[in-house]
């Protein structure tokens, strides 16, 4: 009885402890005066359109959104928050599903959820006070269904370093992007020419809403950004200086303590920069805690240059000619030659995508937005090889969450529909929004449909057909391989139009490898991982352990 009674005080004690220990790690939300809104406000101006005071939101096109904000910080976060609710609330769902795709024993969640908020337990003290209020005005109208995770405000904190875990945990290749730019003599009428696909990758589903944001904040510059509901952080945008800023990011350690998200980096540059001195002033400020280069054109400048920055350095880079290409590694004095930088080039895709870009722009002699959207696009390996849809070594890697193109000189953007970056780019012109603000009768389309990019014909083919099985397929053996799917079994039939529709592609062979392995029909497995071998590989990583798997089949096959 007495040990009965020792166990049940020892349990409550033990859940005292980590009830204490997570309200430790609790993130509240900052000080802030509610009696000034009304949620009541919101109301529909027309179907698809939404008004919140000034602010507006109106679907463009299917899974494209506009909007308009105005306002200082908190009263910009509200009027975000209750116009893209209902998208902030889907994107919740899709991010939260696709980690419990990956991850889905509970426990390791449970004991990840509580890593990540012991590690990012201090993320607030890195965020300006500007931004916490902006975003803990967005939180006011999240999904309730995750408050098991924690409170909404610490959540929409913690979802702005995913860009910045996702690469850092690597590196789990959510992100491969690549930008690039062409101006003055390598430009159309002598202008500036600016692109990028921005592969962040967390499943379909969280690509399916775009938000193309027009801020015009109380303080710093009116700017347009590409979002998603919920996120306050910039990763790909321009202002009303032609000052325009994209993502890439760099190989980096495991981070030993937090930082400032680099999409909050961004968002402070875009808002209070016009010029590349003044963002690099902006960066230099700040202590990120994975390894970013951030591509800043300037129509003040007139020029294009790369701000790379690890926790502990920012550098700069600026190109010997009036052209620019900017993957995955860093290419300044002060960083290109460090050992993390050499073992990224040398291990990864991000050297291949610059050479291959380089070549692409060695063909197009005078750029201009089409030329740019069709090299944005680009399918083929180094000299035009057909190295597979989907490789990581490719531009255009079919898993974008959206591709865009700027003409800092003209305010003119270009952003693409889905799928990926090959539906049709439309096109923005930041004078005429920032000119009509909130008057939506004057922008009855909000894009000028005249200037539009049309979608590449490649979604209109057999190839892409060929795609769509190779995928579905592909999530099929994955399926089967991650025990979501009890049993599967290809016919000879299947296997030989699996391995058509996407026949140069080294993953089509591993994933037949991996599939017959687990038959344990060792043989047949050891002749697609060969096979496999014998295709454009991204990394020599991954040439080993296509090795390693051919040595355990023969071992298992004595």
């Amino acid at each position: 009885m007495k040990l009965k009674k020792t166990a049940i005080i020892l349990s409550v004690v033990i859940v005292i402890l980590i009830s204490l220990f997570l309200y430790s790690l609790l993130i509240f939300p900052p000080e802030q005066d509610l009696s000034v809104i009304n949620a009541s406000l919101r109301r529909i101006h027309t179907k698809n359109t939404y008004k919140y005071g000034s602010n507006w939101l109106k679907k463009e096109k299917e899974g494209m959104w506009c909007m308009y904000v105005e306002g200082d910080d908190f009263e910009r976060g509200y009027a975000i928050g209750i116009l893209t609710k209902e998208l902030a609330q889907k994107q919740e769902d899709y991010l939260v599903s696709e980690v419990e795709k990956k991850i889905p024993n509970r426990i390791y969640r449970f004991f990840l959820k509580i890593f990540i908020g012991w590690f990012n337990r201090d993320i607030d003290e890195h965020i300006p006070l500007e931004y916490k209020k902006e975003i803990y005005g967005v939180s006011l109208f999240a999904s309730k269904n995750y408050s098991y995770i924690a409170p909404a405000y610490q959540r929409l904190l913690n979802y702005h370093a995913a860009h910045d875990i996702g690469h850092a945990v690597q590196n789990m290749h959510l992100v491969a992007c690549t930008a690039l730019g062409n101006w003055n003599n390598y430009a159309e009428d002598s202008s500036m020419y600016i692109g990028r696909n921005f592969d962040f990758f967390v499943g379909e589903d969280f690509a399916k809403e775009k938000i193309i944001a027009f801020v015009n904040p109380t303080h710093g510059h009116q700017f347009m950004s590409v979002t998603w509901g919920g996120m306050s952080g910039v990763l790909s945008g321009m202002n009303v200086q032609g000052l325009t800023i994209t993502l890439n990011a760099d190989k980096s350690e495991i981070p030993s303590q937090t930082g400032t998200p680099v999409s909050i980096i961004a968002r402070d540059i875009l808002q209070y920069a016009s010029t590349i001195d003044e963002a690099y002033a902006i960066a230099k400020k700040y202590r990120s805690f994975v390894s970013e280069s951030f591509m800043i054109g300037s129509a003040i400048d007139q020029k294009i240059a790369v701000i790379e920055k690890t926790p502990e350095t920012t550098a700069i880079y600026y190109p010997n000619e009036n052209r620019i290409v900017c993957s995955n590694h860093f290419q300044s004095k002060e960083l290109k030659g460090t050992a993390k930088n050499i073992e990224n080039i040398n291990d990864s895709t991000s050297m291949y995508r610059q050479l291959r870009t380089e070549e692409l722009l060695n063909a197009v002699p005078k750029m201009n937005e089409r030329k740019m959207a069709s090299l944005l696009r680009d399918q083929k390996g180094l000299q035009g090889r057909s190295i597979g849809m989907g490789n990581e070594k490719v531009v255009n890697q079919l898993i974008a969450h959206h591709s865009i193109i700027f003409n800092p000189y003209k305010k003119l953007v270009w952003v693409s529909t889905s799928p990926f970056q090959l539906g049709e780019f439309l096109a923005f012109d930041l004078n005429e929004i920032f000119k009509y603000k909130s008057n939506l009768n004057s922008l009855k389309n909000i894009s000028e449909t005249a200037l539009n990019i049309p979608a590449d014909s490649f979604l209109f083919s057999s190839s892409y057909k060929d795609f769509l099985f190779y995928k579905k397929t592909s999530d099929e053996i994955t399926a089967y391989l991650n025990k979501e799917k009890k049993d599967l079994t290809l016919s000879d039939l299947q296997i030989k139009k699996y391995i058509t529709s996407n026949l140069d592609f080294f993953n089509v062979y591993l994933l037949l490898g991996d599939y017959l392995q687990k038959k344990e029909n060792y043989n047949e497995a050891i002749k697609y991982y060969r096979k496999a071998l014998s295709k454009e590989l991204p990394s020599v990583s991954q040439r080993k352990s296509i090795q390693n798997k051919i040595t355990a089949c023969l071992e298992n096959n004595k």
